[in-house]
């Protein structure tokens, strides 16, 4: 007769894809009622520790474990390949941007007491304030220390200092919910943590102890992260005084996705993976919602039209290849789901 207990265990285990439980659930609830007196299983429960050691589990074999089938593969390569390209803008996005920085304060035509407005927020504010302020520089840095790391393969490491990464969003959130702030404000800062720590959860998800090591596909990792970081610089600085901080990562992914795209239109088999395309489309959506939140503050600011015009223009871009990139990668996808590659 089944027990409570039983049950219970196979609801937990009901986490687990259904591949896995074909195989594996009968011997796994024997060994979990195994030893205990058939008397109590009506009045027990499993154990926080059981649940959360199945839910690891079922991350694993839905992200591609050893075995899994085809389907549980491609959707870990796809959000192995989000973390790693996110991971990778963010951290171009730093050191571009923190180097643009020092060398407007350093080399710039510009007041020296515009240039002194940097050192002084370090001093003088009380030793808090002093070490919020140099958290605030340097963490954003950390992304590329994550980087290096995931490609690499020191996974924990990557995952460790990719948190202290996300921390200045989460900061900013708190800063924002504690003070009088409209509505759009509130939304555009929770939604750029969001992306901050679903990077975070796609690396913890995607490279779990089964996973494959990262990489990016048809180039090494150094040359990626400078051409990454030249066209991040290029970006701002053609357009001066008038760049988000969105700006100009969008216009790498921009770059990203029609080379791709020219890739594949040269060399169709060389690019059959739909991880790929299917990875950048879905980093396409994510900074297409940040561009038309920014769209959105431009207009109820009153920005100049040329402004609003080359922003809405670059949204646009980005939604099409989002598009184009999501059709291709399904296709694909289904087609290796039939057996052949795409012509």
């Amino acid at each position: 007769m089944t027990t409570v207990l039983e049950q219970r265990y196979r609801t937990a285990l009901r986490l687990l894809p259904s591949y896995y439980r074909a195989e594996r659930e009968e011997e796994m609830v024997d060994a979990y009622l195994d030893g205990i007196d058939e008397r109590d299983r009506d009045e027990m429960r499993p154990a926080w520790g059981e649940v959360a050691s199945i839910a690891a589990l079922a991350v694993r074999t839905r992200m591609g474990a050893a075995g899994a089938p085809a389907r549980y593969a491609t959707l870990g390569a796809v959000v192995r390949l989000f973390a790693v390209l996110n991971v990778l803008l963010y951290a171009a996005s730093g050191l571009a941007g923190q180097a643009i920085f020092l060398t407007w304060v350093h080399g710039a035509p510009a007041p020296a007491q515009d240039r002194e407005l940097f050192p002084g927020g370090f001093t003088g504010h009380g030793a808090l304030s002093e070490l919020h302020e140099v958290a605030r520089w340097l963490l954003p840095l950390a992304w590329t220390v994550a980087y290096l790391a995931l490609l690499r393969d020191y996974r924990r490491t990557a995952v460790a200092v990719a948190v202290l990464a996300a921390l200045p969003s989460l900061a900013s959130v708190t800063q924002h919910m504690g003070g009088v702030q409209n509505t759009l404000t509130v939304t555009s800062s929770l939604t750029t943590a969001a992306f901050s720590w679903l990077t975070v959860l796609a690396l913890c998800c995607g490279f779990h102890r089964d996973a494959p090591p990262a990489r990016l596909p048809l180039a090494s990792p150094g040359l990626v992260l400078m051409g990454t970081c030249v066209l991040i610089g290029a970006a701002t600085v053609v357009w001066p005084g008038r760049a988000d901080p969105g700006w100009a990562g969008s216009t790498a992914f921009i770059a990203a996705a029609a080379a791709w795209l020219v890739v594949r239109c040269w060399s169709p088999k060389r690019t059959g993976d739909p991880a790929l395309p299917l990875a950048l489309a879905t980093l396409g959506l994510a900074i297409l919602v940040e561009r038309i939140l920014t769209l959105a503050f431009l207009v109820k600011d009153q920005i100049p039209g040329p402004v609003i015009a080359a922003t809405t223009v670059q949204a646009g871009i980005i939604a099409v290849l989002a598009v184009a990139l999501t059709t291709i990668g399904t296709r694909s996808l289904t087609a290796r789901f039939r057996g052949f590659e795409p012509c």
